[in-house]
């Protein structure tokens, strides 16, 4: 991978910027300003006036997911839900939210595999590169050449450096804003993984880093050895579980949050009805809460978001989202989508707000409403709320 003169210089800073104590979001903010002689700064989107601190982040109060697979086609792009789109329609929906002022990107290896990465990367250059915030995940046992899955996971730290290196070239970038661990791997010590993405922070390499679904314990042994940025988990007005103790510890620790399916895979958007059947290569295809037993009892959730809906003067996915950064000044939803309607839909929800009665009303009308059937099938809920092994 060839970098421009800007990015060796940007690195080393970054690297610098760990070895003399400063926080590394400071200097590299810093060092977005510092290119060629006479460089003019970027120009923001229209939306850019609201932020967010996302831990030590600042972001957009709205990221976007970019959760990609190859479809039927060279040119054909699928979601986990059966939507699709091309490749250059994908690349020009990530320009158009960057345009916006979303400023919070979100992919993974595993996504596609790669090929999110590479549409992201290939969609946030020049000025645009500048002002995101781009999130990745390593943690899955993929082979770097081919993308084949060989197993479960795998973040043993000579592999995260391997993936790293390789991620940079996907994503055309020196550093990646934000590193996740996609899984926590239940072989490697959550201490080992920690000392191999400190070392990549010291080299510029990784600014962030976050853990996605991982065991309580985890978090707190991970941020003993160098802070924890963000938890990215499951978290929408479906699925209710980090309240009871991933976003209090969020609190305590000073960690950003980050939902995944904020809008509960589509049925908080209003798409989805008690008759609603998946196709096979559809992810909800095999979700319990999604299947014809449990569908027609958890329409009442969707109903509700439909009145309030109504009531605020927004779509279900808007007031879906709003709930969400109401629920603490510190969550940042990261929607997906191909469609670029539902895109610029989703962005708008970071002007919808609540006075504190309306809040406290919708937030019991949702606790009163059971929700039937798991969030998850049973194989890829076993790999959730993991606890590493000990250091020995």
């Amino acid at each position: 991978m060839t970098h421009q003169p800007a990015d060796s210089n940007r690195r080393r800073l970054l690297a610098a910027a760990t070895t003399l104590g400063v926080a590394p979001w400071l200097l590299s903010a810093c060092a977005q300003t510092a290119g060629a002689p006479g460089a003019t700064p970027a120009k923001t989107g229209p939306s850019t006036s609201a932020r967010r601190r996302l831990g030590p982040l600042d972001v957009y109060p709205i990221g976007l997911g970019v959760q990609w697979h190859p479809g039927q086609g060279p040119q054909a792009v699928t979601d986990l839900y059966a939507s699709r789109t091309t490749r250059q329609a994908g690349i020009a929906l990530i320009q158009r939210a960057a345009d916006l002022g979303v400023n919070l990107f979100d992919t993974a290896e595993v996504y596609g595999p790669f090929m999110s990465e590479e549409l992201l990367g290939e969609a946030l250059q020049g000025s645009r590169r500048e002002r995101a915030v781009i999130s990745t995940k390593f943690g899955f046992d993929v082979d770097l050449v081919t993308g084949q899955r060989r197993g479960s996971t795998n973040s043993r730290p000579e592999h995260i450096r391997q993936v790293v290196e390789a991620q940079l070239r996907r994503l055309r970038t020196d550093r990646i804003d934000l590193l996740y661990q996609h899984r926590v791997d239940p072989n490697v010590p959550i201490e080992d993984v920690v000392g191999a993405i400190r070392d990549l922070i010291k080299q510029g390499k990784v600014l962030h880093y976050g853990l996605s679904e991982p065991g309580l314990q985890t978090v707190r042994r991970a941020h003993r050895e160098h802070p924890v940025a963000v938890i990215q988990n499951e978290y929408s007005m479906l699925w209710r579980g980090p309240e009871a103790q991933v976003l209090p510890l969020c609190e305590e620790l000073g960690i950003g949050f980050v939902p995944w399916s904020p809008l509960g895979m589509g049925f908080l958007a209003g798409t989805v009805n008690a008759a609603s059947r998946f196709e096979r290569e559809d992810f909800r295809a095999n979700l319990p809460r999604f299947a014809p037993d449990a569908l027609p009892a958890n329409m009442a959730l969707a109903d509700l978001v439909r009145t309030w809906a109504a009531r605020k003067n927004v779509t279900p996915a808007q007031l879906s989202l709003a709930w969400l950064s109401a629920q603490k000044p510190w969550i940042v939803p990261i929607p997906g989508t191909t469609n670029l309607a539902h895109l610029e839909e989703n962005i708008a929800a970071a002007s919808v707000t609540f006075s504190t009665a309306e809040l406290n009303k919708l937030n019991a009308a949702v606790a009163a409403i059971p929700i039937r059937g798991e969030r998850l099938s049973p194989a890829v809920l076993s790999a959730t709320g993991v606890e590493a092994p000990p250091k020995r």
